[in-house]
């Protein structure tokens, strides 16, 4: 177990570096989405419509950040529990994306799609939503405005602290 500094520009580089149970400070750019954004995303690909931001090399953090108090880049933001979007991850993963952030254990098709696309899931500390608010530096809604704290947000962060819970090997903190 180690503890790496972790860029998402560099996503695909990285990843594979990365193994289960390291610790991470994740920096850069990542996308909030939940359920209900997920269903919008789904049915722009399938109308083939643009998507609010680019799915290649893409990390999306599971939560619906609270509104945000004057002063600060954000309020809280936990993560949301990952596996209510079990149903969405496989595809986009095929499609490009490279990390997902939430917590608890994902299902195998996940894991699966983890694997064959070389990407990796990161947990964040649940409960702790002003620590991980500690990390954003900025916030912009980029979609969906109309569903709130569940509307697609553009997150840049700075020393994100994370757990790699399963990696591209096969990796997997829940199943040890």
């Amino acid at each position: 177990m180690k503890e790496i500094k972790l860029y998402t520009s560099q996503l695909s580089e990285q990843i594979p570096a990365l193994h289960a149970g390291d610790r991470v400070l994740l920096s850069g750019i990542i996308y909030t989405a939940r359920d209900a954004a997920h269903k919008r995303i789904f049915a722009l690909l399938d109308e083939g419509k643009q998507l609010p931001f680019p799915l290649e090399g893409s990390c999306v953090y599971y939560a619906g950040p609270t509104p945000t108090p004057e002063g600060m880049a954000i309020g809280s933001c936990g993560p949301t529990t990952s596996s209510r979007m079990d149903v969405f991850a496989p595809r986009l993963l095929d499609l490009g994306m490279k990390c997902m952030i939430g917590k608890g254990q994902r299902s195998q098709a996940v894991v699966e799609a983890i694997q064959r696309n070389k990407g990796v899931y990161l947990c964040a500390v649940g409960g702790a939503g002003a620590l991980a608010a500690k990390s954003v530096k900025s916030l912009e809604v980029i979609a969906f405005e109309d569903l709130g704290c569940e509307s697609v947000k553009r997150l840049e962060i700075e020393d994100f602290p994370l757990l790699v819970a399963i990696d591209c090997h096969g990796g997997n903190l829940f199943e040890r």
